[in-house]
């Protein structure tokens, strides 16, 4: 996944300025999906052999896709210079608020008041909406030209987050808010050691790769070479590595969703509000805080997205893989993965619209005082 940043970019048509192969990423997406779901359709038996690789709670399938999807995005991240991103406060209290206290109580909301008749479908959601993003977010991230040091920031800091907090805020909307509003309640039996374990995986072995390749690489053949030569050549993994991934998801669970339209149809709608909420409303903070459209893109897909596999692992722990609470997870990806390719989309078409050039400003001065 690469992109070739101009000074004219921002007024160039959004798919002008994606790579070929990344202009038609939603064509590989739905590709893989289909692909995925045919596969699980197709081979019945599929799903219980990639489910014998899984190591613990983990998909060893899945953790393979992602981390080859995420090295070189934070192989890109110049891990020297992030002392400025994490002085940024701003952009910091807005990430934990958005990710923490506004995104939760969200999807409870959202998942309440569209789900009143599903109670494991409601509860799976409300799992998804504690669990977020520390993969997937980096991809949406770098193909909307956001701030790669900034997301990665971003990214260890919900990872620290989810370590301390996800049981807690489980305990929280699970039990003691429904028990306060007088609904029925559920409960969440998950160690903090589970959780540390996902974010390990999924985030620690790709980080650790991607801080030594570049800090071997400039050691050896200078910055010149890594970021021209290196990066160039192991950039093509990030796709094949979210293609791969996106199979195997709808793989595992294709036979479940195309048996359950309507199941997922409900399931999608809380799904899709939030999506649009969190990304809408985190893009506009964003400019009402005046930061740039980089850091404004990685504020809104840090706080748009969430770790479907984590989410799918503790309900499957705890409600078993054939509960509603598993299916609400798995249905995730099939929402999210189309959903924020359209706002990678959305990201770039507002950078024209909401952070012009100087010379677009100079020309919308020149045009007004005429």
């Amino acid at each position: 996944m690469n992109h070739t940043t101009t000074s004219a970019e921002p007024t160039a048509p959004v798919a002008g300025r994606l790579s070929i192969v990344d202009r038609f990423l939603p064509a590989w997406i739905g590709g893989a999906m289909l692909l995925g779901l045919l596969l699980g359709r197709g081979l019945p038996s599929l799903d219980e052999g990639l489910a014998d690789m899984d190591v613990g709670s983990v998909s060893l399938p899945i953790a393979i896709g992602l981390l080859v999807m995420m090295y070189p995005v934070l192989a890109k991240v110049r891990y020297g210079e992030l002392s400025h991103v994490a002085a940024d406060r701003r952009l910091l209290v807005a990430s934990i608020v958005l990710n923490w206290i506004i995104g939760p109580a969200l999807m409870f909301a959202l998942s309440w008041l569209l789900l009143p008749d599903l109670p494991a479908y409601r509860t799976g959601l409300i799992i998804v909406g504690l669990a977020r993003c520390i993969a997937m977010v980096l991809i949406w991230n770098d193909l909307a030209c956001g701030d790669g040091d900034a997301a990665a920031v971003l990214v260890a800091l919900n990872a620290v987050f989810q370590i301390v907090a996800f049981a807690a805020l489980g305990y929280f909307y699970l039990e003691l808010v429904p028990g306060w509003l007088g609904l029925p309640q559920d409960s969440l039996d998950v160690s903090m050691w589970d959780i540390a374990q996902s974010v390990l995986i999924f985030l620690g072995i790709p980080l650790v790769a991607g801080y030594l390749s570049r800090v071997i690489g400039e050691r050896t053949r200078g910055r010149d070479w890594y970021e021209a030569r290196f990066l160039p050549r192991i950039g093509p993994l990030a796709l094949y590595g979210l293609l791969f991934t996106v199979v195997v998801l709808f793989a595992l669970q294709g036979d479940t969703i195309t048996n359950q339209p309507l199941d997922v149809a409900r399931i999608a709608l809380p799904l899709l509000a939030y999506f649009a909420l969190m990304w809408v409303g985190s893009f506009a903070l964003g400019i009402r805080l005046h930061m740039t459209y980089e850091r404004t893109t990685s504020l809104a897909f840090t706080a748009a997205g969430n770790n479907f596999e984590l989410a799918i692992a503790v309900s499957i722990s705890i409600f078993g893989v054939t509960s509603g609470q598993a299916l609400a997870g798995v249905v995730g990806p099939l929402i999210e993965v189309p959903v924020l390719v359209a706002l990678v989309y959305a990201a770039l078409w507002a950078r024209r619209r909401y952070f012009p050039t100087p010379a677009a400003k100079l020309s919308q001065k020149v045009s007004s005082d005429d």
